[in-house]
């Protein structure tokens, strides 16, 4: 399997820019950033309908080697993937409905899940930033309007001192 090419721009530093061409290269680059992931950590997922943030979570979940079928937690609002050996569970939450900001996330007793999970959310900007200053935010780009364009250009961003010091070109590789 081809991995995904770095992004021919370069990326502000704490960030990596990747191109994705498919969904399995999409599925693979989340087994690859799981393994850069712990208990505790925020990952924040943006982009259009459709640009891959549920596949990008089924390869984490993946990676992380948790149970259950990751599928979008849209009408749940969230999903919890107990880890299948010593890792952390996952917890994957889906905000896009949620319009209250952090108030009705804490509703969702986030914050109790997120020092023994890996907490991954879709659509999160603006409602979950409160909950560690630590995270990754991931935004995913593609054509809009061309359903058929499986390129989807990527900048992988570390915030906080746990990602200071991260090495995420390694996810390019």
């Amino acid at each position: 399997m081809e991995a995904p090419a770095p992004h021919s721009s370069p990326a502000e530093p704490g960030s990596v820019q990747i191109v994705v061409t498919s969904p399995e290269q999409m599925r693979e680059l989340g087994r690859r950033l799981a393994k850069l992931l712990r208990a505790g950590d925020l990952v924040m997922l943006s982009g259009e309908l459709g640009a891959g943030k549920t596949t990008l979570t089924r390869g984490l979940g993946e990676g992380l080697g948790v149970r259950g079928a990751v599928t979008s937690p849209t009408f749940v609002i969230a999903r919890v993937h107990p880890s299948l050996g010593e890792g952390p569970p996952l917890v994957h939450v889906d905000a896009y409905r949620l319009s209250g900001g952090l108030d009705e996330m804490e509703d969702l007793d986030l914050d109790v899940s997120l020092p023994e999970s890996v907490m991954v959310v879709e659509w999160g900007e603006g409602k979950v930033e409160e909950l560690t200053e630590d995270r990754l935010q991931v935004v995913i780009h593609r054509a809009v309007g061309d359903t058929t364009d499986e390129v989807r250009q990527m900048t992988i961003t570390g915030v906080g001192e746990r990602w200071a010091s991260a090495d995420l070109s390694v996810l390019a590789a």
